[in-house]
């Protein structure tokens, strides 16, 4: 017999009725029915339950347990009587009368328990990981992220793709975000860059001929976290193809992205192939956001014009001086009483705004402050604008077109929710295209890229050469579901001459340009071959398909809010030969002066 087992503690059914066997693992739950005693084994493959009589001789031992403790039992398979049988377990049909016991591991008292569904703070669920991870709805999480990337990886090489490793240590590029920075030992005063992504990686793979890349990419960036982006590092499937156009990545990515979605959706609703191609101006007229939730039936209009010169003279300055008017339909809104609009202009003081004007359509009348100051004509172009009849309501945004946008969208959002309004059990994707190539950048009063300054820009070098810059889109895309944004792409600027334009109209002069991107520009000069790409984000994926609200409940090793690993103690403090070996001296900020 095995050292340690014959089966795993979800293998046995009434087939091994009989069998004397030997499992090992935890100490799941115990209970004492007097002359009986319960223990739940459990490992990685599941749970079986064993029993211990009071006269037997290994009762002492299996007393004196405690939970989590790791244990090697022998002992005999029998059938459990038909009302004792746990539909809920594979081993639910079987028991095992214990005949030898082994305390392999004797577990301390727990700071945490394993059995139940007790909540804990954060960071001690993140000090205590390793037990953390062995609770039953995270191992689950964890395990649904090892399939969704082995289904990931199989859908990828049946498309054709070969996967890659990429460097690690490489140089500082803008990639939107800041860099984690390496010193060099050998070069002294000089740092590597821990890759916020393989973009120029993959594009170089393009030019070596290889056509078709794929990775499981680990990311670094230096952000903020989120409940939907994690701190420090992150994974994504990495994508690029050669002799592509925007369609055909489209064709060839739905296809992965809407399979694995539709393997691991639990019953819900997957959005069909082809998605929704929704333009990035649409996206924000219609959805205040390039994030739209298409649960939503909420669909924002512009209105601007029922109050261009109106007698509401609030929107009407506004609108003289180059604000917008964004109208946010609200389904049977008539129904809700006052203290409902009322909550919600609250809500938008809360926001930064100066409040919601509203409309209330009821037995042929446009009721409150609003509507008794328009006419019928622009009464009826709001409803028209709207598709709003008797018994709905609307909301109104006025402000700059950005801002407008911001709060509609976000009074979209909430409405949405407060309302209960969005489709259950749906993942609804779509794709948003055309984004603008740059934007301006108000507190250093520059143009800068708006998304990957590696895109080529629709209309080439000719575009970049005869358009306002601001004017200019890039042949950029997303895809979106249930209103995260799950993958950032585009076909690349493989010309020299077009990204030495691109660069320069967001500052940078072809001498910097030549530093920094040296490699990838030098390699273009040798024949490039027209690419694309995107890169989807594996933990988001998974937050998802887990129906989790954060991130780090399918991340192994997490770290918190505060970007620290409780578990390890990072980041910590190097001894100072060590800061010497790499020529670094620490100088802190001055600390904070007391509060008055």
């Amino acid at each position: 017999m095995h050292r340690y087992r014959t089966h795993t503690c979800g293998q046995l059914s009434e087939r091994e009725v009989g069998a004397t066997v030997r499992l090992s693992g935890w100490v799941h739950r115990k209970r004492d029915h007097g002359n009986l005693l319960f223990l739940d084994l459990r490992d990685h493959y599941g749970i079986t339950q064993c029993v211990i009589e009071v006269e037997s001789d290994v009762f002492p031992t299996a007393e004196k347990m405690r939970p989590e403790s790791v244990v090697r039992v022998d002992g005999k398979v029998v059938a459990r009587t038909p009302d004792t049988v746990n539909t809920n377990l594979s081993t639910g049909r079987i028991e095992i009368r214990i005949t030898e016991i082994e305390i392999l591991s004797q577990a301390d008292e727990l700071p945490i328990q394993v059995f139940g569904d007790q909540v804990y703070p954060e960071d001690m669920r993140l000090r205590y990981r390793f037990l953390d991870l062995r609770r039953e709805k995270m191992h689950r999480n964890i395990m649904l992220r090892t399939q969704v990337i082995a289904s990931i990886r199989r859908r990828m090489n049946d498309a054709g793709f070969t996967e890659f490793s990429t460097p690690i240590l490489t140089a500082s590029s803008p990639e939107g975000a800041r860099d984690f920075l390496v010193p060099s030992r050998l070069h002294p005063g000089k740092f590597y860059a821990l890759p916020q992504a393989p973009q120029q990686f993959k594009q170089l793979l393009m030019v070596a001929g290889f056509d078709r890349y794929f990775q499981i990419a680990p990311c670094f960036r230096d952000e903020d976290p989120r409940a939907d982006r994690a701190p420090g590092e992150f994974y994504q499937l990495d994508v690029e193809m050669s002799f592509v156009e925007q369609e055909d990545v489209f064709q060839t990515m739905e296809p992965v992205i809407h399979g694995v979605f539709e393997e691991f959706a639990n019953g819900r609703i997957v959005s069909p192939s082809p998605f929704v191609r929704i333009p990035y101006k649409e996206a924000l007229l219609k959805y205040g956001s390039d994030k739209p939730d298409l649960r939503n039936p909420i669909v924002i209009a512009d209105v601007t014009e029922a109050f261009n010169g109106s007698n509401f003279q609030i929107f009407a300055k506004q609108v003289a001086a180059g604000s917008v008017v964004r109208a946010i339909p609200v389904p049977g809104g008539a129904g809700q009483p006052r203290s409902f609009f009322d909550k919600m202009n609250e809500w938008a003081r809360g926001e930064g705004a100066a409040g919601l004007g509203y409309i209330v359509f009821a037995e042929g009348e446009a009721r409150g402050p609003v509507g008794k100051q328009l006419d019928a004509d622009r009464l009826n172009a709001i409803r028209n604008a709207t598709g709003l009849k008797d018994g709905d309501a609307v909301f109104f945004a006025c402000a700059k077109e950005g801002a407008a946008a911001k709060l509609a969208g976000l009074a979209r959002i909430k409405l949405g929710e407060d309302l209960d309004l969005l489709e259950k059990n749906a993942l609804r994707f779509c794709w948003v295209v055309d984004y603008p190539m740059y934007e301006w950048n108000e507190d250093e009063k520059k143009i800068d890229f708006s998304h990957n300054p590696f895109s080529m820009p629709q209309g080439g070098l000719e575009a970049l050469e005869s358009k306002d810059p601001l004017q200019v889109l890039a042949y950029q895309y997303d895809i979106v579901c249930n209103g995260i944004e799950l993958c950032s792409g585009a076909i690349r600027n493989h010309r020299p001459d077009t990204m030495i334009k691109a660069f320069g109209i967001a500052g940078y002069p072809p001498e910097e340009v030549e530093k920094r991107f040296g490699g990838m520009l030098n390699a273009f000069k040798y024949g490039a071959p027209p690419h694309g790409g995107m890169a989807p984000g594996i933990d988001r994926m998974v937050m998802m398909l887990a129906d989790e609200p954060n991130i780090r409940e399918v991340i192994l090793f997490p770290m918190n809010q505060r970007a620290e690993d409780p578990m390890m103690g990072a980041p910590s403090e190097v001894p100072p030969r060590h800061m010497r070996e790499l020529s670094i001296r620490i100088v802190l900020p001055d600390p904070k002066p007391p509060a008055a």
